[in-house]
């Protein structure tokens, strides 16, 4: 599941060894997104943000930062030992994520690694809305050399990630690295950059620009994408049928086609919370 349920999950990663496990905007499935152009307001917003710290979240493994309005910046911070995972992150990461789920304010996540890597893990990639790297990262499912099969679902989730069980099963069995061209023609992230800080920056505004959005839409929209994934398009038209003729009652609908009409832009409307 995606680390924060009530929102979205964008993670992004430069070099990257091991099982790279990502959470980056997250949550178990893809969310295909139109990364149009940034309106200048939305540009302007996510290169002025300034990280301050987030309060109620001090941990030994990671970095709870307020990168701006609505976005919060989750850093794994591990760098001497390649951000692993050890046991203080597991209890750490479920800590964390229960009280962002709990935080009304916060819509979106990005998760990146402190220092030159993502993550010595693979696990929580598979488990993010959308996917960044930079060009030198590498992707790899390494607990076959060492003797175990990947047990925290990378082995439930990549199939349907990256929609192709053959390559899934030659990552898995022989422990090989994908570079970041061949992770990125899978699918396994949507796009490349040169170096951590363009990589960052792009995160940001397109945080910034899903945050500016009504929450409950964005919501909805995850939950039906997850739901489809699993099940028929029928049944996917029925269930979406059941929430949409619920969802009618928010006042997000009127709300976002008032700022259409007058053209506002949405940062300026005031969304419902979920």
């Amino acid at each position: 599941m995606c680390p924060h349920p009530k929102g979205l999950c964008l993670t992004v990663g430069p070099l990257t060894s091991s099982v790279y496990s990502v959470w980056g905007l997250t949550a178990s499935s893809n969310l295909g997104l139109n990364l149009r152009p940034m309106s200048a307001f939305t540009q302007e917003e996510a290169s002025k943000a300034s990280p301050e710290e987030a309060p109620g979240h001090s941990y030994e493994s990671l970095r709870v930062t307020a990168a701006q309005k609505h976005v919060l910046h989750v850093q794994l911070n591990r760098p001497e030992k390649r951000n692993a995972m050890n046991k203080a992150f597991w209890r750490e990461m479920v800590v964390c994520f229960n009280k962002i789920a709990e935080d009304s304010d916060c819509r979106v996540v990005v998760i990146s690694g402190a220092g030159k890597m993502f993550s010595s893990g693979v696990d929580l990639i598979t488990a993010c809305d959308i996917r960044y790297s930079t060009r030198d990262s590498f992707f790899q499912v390494k607990e076959v050399d060492v003797g175990l099969a990947a047990d925290v679902g990378t082995l439930q989730r990549l199939p349907k990630v990256i929609g192709n069980q053959s390559l899934v099963n030659e990552l898995a069995y022989t422990a090989r690295k994908m570079m970041a061209d061949e992770a990125l023609e899978s699918g396994l992230v949507s796009r490349l950059f040169p170096d951590k800080e363009s990589m960052l920056d792009a995160a940001f505004t397109l945080a910034a620009e899903i945050s500016s959005k009504s929450p409950v839409a964005v919501q909805s929209t995850k939950i039906n994408l997850i739901y489809s994934r699993d099940h028929s398009v029928m049944e996917s038209l029925n269930y979406m049928k059941s929430w949409n003729m619920s969802m009618l009652q928010t006042k997000d609908i009127m709300k976002s086609v008032q700022a259409a009409i007058e053209k506002k832009d949405l940062k300026t409307v005031s969304f419902s919370k979920l």
